[in-house]
């Protein structure tokens, strides 16, 4: 007898060249795809990093145009950091929540606490004097990408771009999901049962923030240069998610 045990393919999209300011992110993938053999099907997820999203709507500041302000320049000075990088933490951050030597954790204007507001150096062609900026509005990147993607393959899919966070209580980073489109962000289980028949009361999957996950594992965060991966055999139910869902509300944060 045989038993449809899920399973889930996880394949790195090779071929995506170093991506510039203005380039056509939806027709670089699915060139990239094309050239790799895979057409896209229904129920297909495409996890895109951040950083190539960024790069390609022109989120690269040279530092050297950065004037600090009185702010930055004393908390730069507490934190041991740049007060260019400093300025532009706050110019993109609503409210600093932890400061150290060498650490900064901010709620970012998209909603999500993160070390910096994103804000990263590594895998940014040019000198140390450029940084990169998360991108101007990630959901609404995610649904613009996801709309090219069903246009050319007759598909619905689900895209979602993803960044790398720490955790507070534990060490390591893990792949989250800042903009999500043609999925749920959130998978609600309450009310389904275990299994003894005893119905589920607090379990909510932070889905996007899994599968963003997932795809880290081969994306990777060095000199891979695999920004894209592909997953299929999602199972998940027809909801329209965004990667706002997954921000906890200010009234049920007990750390902030």
């Amino acid at each position: 007898m045989s038993i449809n045990l899920p399973s889930v393919s996880i394949i790195p999209i090779s071929g995506i060249p170093m991506i510039q300011a203005g380039d056509d992110l939806a027709a670089i993938i699915l060139d990239a795809l094309k050239q790799a053999g895979i057409s896209l099907q229904s129920g297909d997820v495409l996890v895109i990093t951040s950083k190539i999203v960024s790069k390609a709507e022109g989120r690269l500041v040279d530092l050297q145009t950065v004037r600090p302000g009185e702010q930055a320049i004393q908390l730069a000075e507490a934190t041991h950091k740049d007060p260019r990088i400093v300025e532009l933490i706050l110019r993109e951050s609503c409210y600093i929540s932890r400061q150290k030597p060498g650490t900064l954790i901010v709620q970012h204007r998209l909603g999500f606490i993160s070390a910096s507001a994103g804000i990263d150096q590594s895998n940014v062609r040019g000198s140390d004097e450029f940084v990169l900026l998360i991108p101007e509005n990630p959901d609404a990147t995610a649904e613009s990408l996801r709309a090219c993607f069903q246009a050319a393959a007759g598909a619905t899919v689900g895209v979602i771009i993803s960044d790398s966070h720490g955790r507070p209580f534990r060490l390591g980073n893990v792949g989250v999901a800042i903009g999500v489109a043609g999925m749920p962000a959130l998978v609600d289980l309450r009310g389904q049962p275990d299994l003894f028949g005893r119905d589920l009361h607090i379990t909510i999957q932070g889905y996007a923030d899994m599968v963003a996950s997932a795809a880290l594992l081969v994306i990777g965060e060095s000199n891979e240069g695999l920004p894209v991966a592909l997953l299929r055999g999602l199972r998940f139910p027809p909801i329209e998610g965004h990667a706002s869902d997954l921000y906890r509300p200010v009234e049920q944060d007990m750390y902030r």
